[in-house]
């Protein structure tokens, strides 16, 4: 496992030469708030990571249910059962293995790893614009239904999850980086993942954080050129 800090931000990378899959612990001031999940085998980094920072892990908090993004989840649980499990209203459906098309929303197939054997069921389902601690919540569907990015309030700091990616190359979810074709492949709706990442423009966050690479420091003309990009793809 890789660690990096960026202020209140800590990037933990597990597999970063192969196929880089990123958790994030949030630091508050007297806790810690963890991004994603990773893989099953991420449990051990990410208890070793909130250890060597000294804070209590308070929150999990998912950006969407793909696998390799809630895998330590069940294990992290187990051992932290105060942890509370966030995760947005439409995305609970697919973190209980339901990939059925909801009404009023594109009926197109939910693609990638929907957990088949999840068994924590999340504390909090989660709308657009909800608070936990310092993150504000953001609903960026695209790569799944019911995706979900987070803003840190204090300093703008924007954990994405795979509404984006930066290996292989910045792009929206569902434009494909054929040097890292995964996120693409895994996509629901490339409008909507656009219209979404058009949306976190506007926040001009300070630094990009996503599910997979590396973070980008004052992304807004990365930002820029991977919407330019996905809109010729889309025309």
């Amino acid at each position: 496992m890789r660690t990096r800090q960026y202020g209140t931000i800590y990037q933990l990378t597990f597999l970063p030469r192969a196929f880089p899959i990123n958790c994030y612990l949030v630091e508050e001031d007297t806790e810690l708030t963890l991004i994603d999940a990773g893989m099953p085998f991420s449990k051990k980094g990410i208890l070793q990571a909130i250890e060597k920072i000294g804070k209590p892990l308070t929150r999990i908090v998912l950006t969407h249910a793909h696998g390799d993004h809630v895998g330590a989840l069940d294990g992290l649980k187990q051992d932290l059962p105060n942890v509370k499990v966030y995760i947005s209203k439409r995305d609970s459906l697919l973190l209980a293995g339901n990939k059925n098309s909801q009404p009023g929303e594109p009926q197109t197939q939910i693609k990638g790893d929907v957990p088949k054997s999840i068994k924590t069921i999340p504390e909090v389902l989660l709308e657009d614009g909800d608070r936990i601690g310092s993150l504000q919540a953001i609903a960026t569907p695209g790569h799944t239904p019911g995706h979900m990015a987070f803003i840190d309030v204090r300093n703008k700091a924007l954990i994405a999850g795979d509404a984006m990616q930066t290996r292989g190359g910045i792009a929206v979810s569902g434009t494909v980086k054929w040097m890292f074709p995964f996120p693409a492949m895994a996509t629901w709706h490339k409008q909507s993942a656009l219209d979404s990442v058009r949306k976190l423009s506007t926040l001009q966050p300070s630094l990009l954080a996503i599910g997979h690479g590396n973070v980008i420091l004052n992304p807004a003309k990365a930002l820029e050129q991977a919407i330019n990009e996905a809109e010729k793809a889309l025309r």
